[in-house]
C-alpha cells in the first residue's frame, strides 16, 4: 500500500510540472497533499488547508463556511474578480528590504492583512475564538471578532494582545445594539464593524442541503441536540433577554450612523458597502471608515466580487480609510486591492479553514502564507513598500 500511494504522488507531481490539464491537476494535488497533511508548516498552498478542514468537519459545520447564496455565483465572483485586474512589474529598484507596515484609523498595523469576522468558531475547533485571537497576537495581525462569537470578548482581548475590533449586527431592537456596543467598547475595542449588507435576508442553500445530511447526536456541544435544531451560546447576549430577538434590523436607515456615532467612542465603520453611492453616503453621515464586502458572497447574489467594487466604492468614499474581504487565498490579491486604493485586505475562509485543521497553529500558517506571498509580490512588482503601491501598478484586463 505504501508503494503504491507513493506511486501515485509521484504521478501527481508530474502531471503538476505539466501545463496540461493545470486546474484539474492542481485540484487533485491539493487533495491530495491535505490527506498527508500532518504539520500545517508542510502546506505550499492555502487551498491545501481547504481539503484538510474538508476532511475533518461534519457536514452541518462544513456547509455553514461553505455556503454562499443562492445559485453561489457572487461567491465565486469573489474570486473570479481578480482576474479582471493585471499587475504592473517594475525593474532596477531595490527590493533587498520590504516593510509591510501600514496603519487604518491612526491604528499601527504590521502587515496590511486582518482577519474577518466568523461566528461560531467553536463549530470548526473547541479552542474557537481564542485560537484565532492567540494567532492574531502571535503574528501581530489585526482580529475583528463577530457578534455571534463563542467566547467572551475579555477572553479574547487578553489572548489578542492588541485591542480587538468588534463586528456589530444590530438587532431588531436598538437598546440591545447599544448594550452591545458598550460590552464590546467596555472590554476595550477600538473600532466597531457595523454590519450593514444583511437586512434583506439570504438564502443559504448549500448550508441547509449539509445540514439535513448530518444526523449526529450534539447534545453534548450545542443546545437542541441536533444539527437542524442546534443553537450555540453566544455570550454578546449574556444578560440581555433574546426572546423574539432579530439578528439584524430591515428598518434600519442612513441615520443609524449618527445614532452609533453619538453613543459609542469607538470609531464606527460601515461593513458591507459595495457601491459608490452608499460609499459617498457613508461619508456624508459621519462614517470613520469603510470595508468593502459581500459577506464573503453570503449576503446577495449580485454577480459582483468585492475587488470589482472596490474602484467606485474608493472614488465615493474621499479621504476615509476604506479596507476590503472577500475571496483573497493569494498574496497578489491583496496586492491588487492595495494598488486600487485599499488600506487593508481581510480574509476569512482560509483562516477558518486552518483553525478546522490545526487550531491556532493552522491559522498562524495562513497568516505566514499570506504574508509571505504579499512580500514576494511587492518585490517583483517594484515597490517594497506599502506606501509605493499605487494605481500605477495595476491596469484593467
Amino acid at each position: 500500500m505504501f508503494e503504491l500511494n507513493r506511486n501515485r504522488r509521484a504521478f501527481l507531481r508530474f502531471l503538476a510540472a505539466s501545463p496540461a490539464l493545470p486546474a484539474a491537476v492542481k485540484q487533485i494535488w491539493a487533495q491530495d497533499q491535505a490527506a498527508l497533511l500532518k504539520d500545517p508548516k508542510d502546506a505550499l498552498d492555502i487551498l491545501e488547508f481547504e481539503e484538510a478542514a474538508k476532511r475533518i468537519l461534519p457536514p452541518a459545520h462544513l456547509g455553514y463556511m461553505m455556503s454562499g447564496v443562492d445559485d453561489e455565483l457572487t461567491l465565486r465572483a469573489n474570486r473570479e474578480g481578480f482576474k479582471q485586474f493585471k499587475l504592473r512589474a517594475r525593474r532596477l529598484v531595490d527590493v533587498s528590504k520590504t516593510d509591510l507596515t501600514t496603519d487604518a484609523f491612526g491604528v499601527p498595523l504590521d502587515t496590511p492583512l486582518f482577519l474577518s469576522p466568523v461566528g461560531g468558531q467553536m463549530a470548526f475547533h473547541p479552542d474557537g475564538e481564542l485560537g484565532t485571537a492567540r494567532a492574531a497576537g502571535a503574528k501581530k495581525t489585526q482580529m475583528i471578532l463577530s457578534t455571534q462569537t463563542t467566547k467572551p470578548i475579555e477572553d479574547i482581548m487578553k489572548a489578542s494582545v492588541r485591542p480587538i475590533w468588534f463586528q456589530l449586527y444590530t438587532s431588531s431592537r436598538w437598546e440591545v445594539t447599544e448594550k452591545l456596543v458598550k460590552h464590546a467598547e467596555d472590554a476595550g475595542s477600538t473600532v466597531v464593524a457595523f454590519t450593514v449588507d444583511q437586512q434583506g435576508g439570504r438564502n443559504t442553500e448549500t448550508s441547509t442541503r449539509l445540514r439535513r445530511l448530518d444526523t449526529r447526536n450534539c447534545s453534548g456541544c450545542h443546545e437542541g441536540g441536533t444539527p437542524q435544531t442546534f443553537r450555540q451560546y453566544k455570550p454578546m447576549y449574556d444578560g440581555i433577554d433574546s426572546k423574539g430577538l432579530g439578528m439584524v434590523d430591515p428598518a434600519l436607515t442612513w441615520s443609524a450612523v449618527g445614532k452609533l456615532k453619538k453613543f459609542t467612542k469607538m470609531k464606527v465603520v460601515l461593513k458591507g458597502i459595495v457601491t459608490g453611492e452608499d460609499a459617498k453616503l457613508a461619508r456624508e453621515n459621519g462614517a470613520d471608515g469603510i470595508i468593502v464586502s459581500n459577506h464573503g458572497g453570503r449576503a446577495e447574489e449580485s454577480g459582483r466580487g468585492t475587488i470589482e467594487c472596490l474602484p467606485e466604492v474608493i472614488d465615493g468614499a474621499g479621504n476615509m480609510p476604506v479596507l476590503i474581504d472577500g475571496g483573497f487565498r493569494r498574496g497578489t490579491d491583496v496586492y491588487k486591492a492595495l494598488a486600487l486604493g485599499a488600506k487593508a485586505a481581510g480574509m476569512g475562509r482560509p483562516y477558518i479553514w486552518g483553525l478546522s485543521a490545526f487550531g491556532q497553529a493552522g491559522v498562524e500558517r495562513v497568516i505566514d502564507m499570506m504574508r509571505a506571498e504579499l512580500a514576494l509580490t511587492m518585490r517583483q512588482m517594484g515597490t517594497p513598500t506599502i506606501q509605493s503601491i499605487t494605481k500605477a501598478a495595476i491596469i484593467r484586463a
